[in-house]
């Protein structure tokens, strides 16, 4: 299958039904539109987070996020990949990052889609800063986000 990937990484805040919509409505014929949506927390371990600053290395961000596509590709058959990753400044609430793939079938497009997010949060190079009542701090590398990534 032809797969059609999109990928974009920005600081402007993106509509989630927008992101949806640009995907499936390429593809007419497919069965399953699968979709993550990462939102900014307003807690995390234990403290109030005020905002988060987003910071990125250009040109291999995306180029890490096009090879986690391809890779999803070649392991599913898939008739769309789409994400979308902001950068900078974001406040509660605010979506970080859209996640969607369609496929004729659900099961691959759920598999795929987890994956992506999996791969994303530990092989992606975005680094967080969180401002919380105490001061700024650089968010680390969760344990559980590398348990999630080697089931893959």
């Amino acid at each position: 299958m032809n797969t059609t990937i999109s990928i974009q990484v920005q600081t402007q805040p993106f509509a989630i039904h927008a992101e949806q919509e640009a995907l499936y409505c390429q593809h007419p014929h497919i069965g399953a539109l699968v979709t993550f949506v990462g939102l900014m927390r307003d807690l995390n371990d234990g403290a109030d987070v005020v905002q988060m600053t987003l910071e990125h290395y250009p040109g291999m961000t995306e180029k890490v996020l096009q090879q986690l596509a391809a890779e999803a590709e070649a392991r599913w058959e898939l008739a769309g990949v789409r994400i979308v990753h902001r950068v900078g400044t974001l406040k509660p609430t605010d979506p970080i990052v859209f996640v969607g793939v369609v496929s004729a079938h659900r099961d691959a497009a759920f598999r795929a889609c987890e994956f992506l997010i999996d791969a994303l949060k530990t092989r992606a190079p975005f680094w967080k800063k969180e401002l919380t009542a105490n001061g700024e701090r650089w968010v680390e590398e969760r344990a559980t986000d590398l348990m999630a990534a080697r089931r893959w």
